[in-house]
C-alpha cells in the first residue's frame, strides 16, 4: 500500500478512523522529523505491535525555549517521507503549525512531579509543550499504540502519566535506545556535531557503560555511581546540564549519600559543540551502552 501523506487534522483523523473501521490497529510514532535509524526502528516496532504504522512529523514550537534551536532544527520532509515508506509506514501526518495551534489558542497540558527534575529543571516549559502537542496528536489519531524511544526516558514517563491521568485510549510503550556501533545514541541533533565534537560525545555512553559495570559489581552508593560519570564528562572539557541518579519511576533524584535499590535511572544532558545531547541507562535493567545492545 502506498504511503499516504496527510497535511490536515481532518485528513489524518479520517485516515486513522479508516484503519480502525477495517478492524486494524494504528501504531503511532510521533517525531519532529529529521528521521534516522532510531526513528525507523520505532516504525518497525509500531508495525510489530499494531497493524498500520502512522508517523507524525512536526517541529513543535512550544517545547523550545527562547534561546534553543527551533529555527535551525533540521527539517527534511522529503527524505523523511522516503524513510517512512521504506520502513513500511502506511500514514504520515505532517501539519503546518496552524493546524495544531489554532488562532487564539490558550490551552496547555501540564504534568507535575515527573517534570520537576532532569530536563524539566533546566528547560522551563519544555515538558508542557511536549505534553500539549502529544495530547493533541493522541486526540487526532484516536485509539492506538504509541511508540517512544527510551533515550528520552523522562519524556516517556511523563507521556505515560499524562495518558493514564487523562484516560486517553492510547497504549504508550517505550523502545530501547538505538545507538551507533561505537555507542553514541542516535539523535537528530548529532548532525550539529563536528568530527572532533562527535569524538568527545562518546564520553556520554562510555561513562554510562562504566556505571553499569560498577552497578553489576554490586556498587549501590549513589555518589559512587554518579560522580565518576560527571568527572569523566568534565575530563574531556564538557560541562553537563546535569548528571542525575534518580528513582526510575518517580524520577526523584537520590542524594550522593543514598544507597540505591535494584533499579535506578542514571540520566545526563551535556552540551557538545552546537548540540545538547541526552542519554541514560536504567541500572539493574539495561546493559552497558555499546557493549551488546
Amino acid at each position: 500500500m502506498p504511503l499516504e501523506l496527510c497535511r490536515t487534522v481532518a485528513e489524518f483523523r479520517a485516515a486513522c478512523d479508516r484503519v480502525r473501521s477495517l478492524g486494524r490497529r494504528v501504531g503511532l510514532v510521533p517525531t519532529m522529523g529529521a528521521l534516522h535509524a532510531g526513528h525507523v526502528a520505532l516504525v518497525h516496532e509500531a508495525r510489530r505491535r499494531a497493524d498500520d504504522a502512522a508517523v507524525t512529523i512536526f517541529v513543535n514550537p512550544t517545547q523550545f525555549g527562547p534561546n534553543e534551536d527551533f529555527a535551525k532544527y533540521p527539517r527534511t520532509l522529503e527524505s523523511d517521507l522516503a524513510k517512512c515508506e521504506a520502513a513500511g509506514a502506511a500514514l504520515v501526518f505532517a501539519p503546518e503549525a496552524g493546524e495544531m495551534y489554532l488562532a487564539g489558542e490558550t490551552t496547555r497540558v501540564r504534568v507535575d512531579g515527573l517534570t520537576a527534575h532532569l530536563c524539566g529543571r533546566v528547560r522551563p516549559g519544555h515538558f508542557e509543550g511536549v505534553t500539549t502537542i502529544v495530547a493533541k496528536l493522541f486526540a487526532v489519531a484516536g485509539a492506538c499504540t504509541a511508540v517512544f524511544g527510551r533515550k528520552d526516558y523522562q519524556q516517556l514517563k511523563v507521556i505515560q502519566r499524562m495518558t493514564a491521568d487523562l484516560l486517553l485510549p492510547v497504549d504508550v510503550v517505550g523502545f530501547p535506545t538505538v545507538r551507533e556501533a561505537d555507542g553514541l545514541a542516535l539523535s537528530s541533533r548529532n548532525a550539529y556535531l563536528s568530527a572532533e565534537d562527535r569524538q568527545r560525545a562518546l564520553v556520554l555512553s562510555r561513562s554510562l557503560a562504566a556505571a553499569v559495570r560498577r552497578f553489576e559489581s554490586a556498587e549501590r552508593g549513589a555518589g559512587a555511581l554518579r560522580r565518576p560519570v560527571e568527572q569523566a564528562i568534565s575530563a574531556v572539557g564538557l560541562s553537563p546540564d546535569y548528571v542525575t541518579l534518580a528513582d526510575s519511576e518517580t524520577l526523584e533524584p537520590f542524594g550522593d549519600d543514598a544507597v540505591v535499590g535494584d533499579r535506578a535511572l542514571l540520566a545526563l544532558a551535556v552540551r557538545v559543540g552546537g548540540a545538547r545531547l541526552i542519554d541514560n541507562v536504567v541500572l539493574g535493567e539495561d546493559g552497558a551502552p555499546g557493549a551488546s545492545e
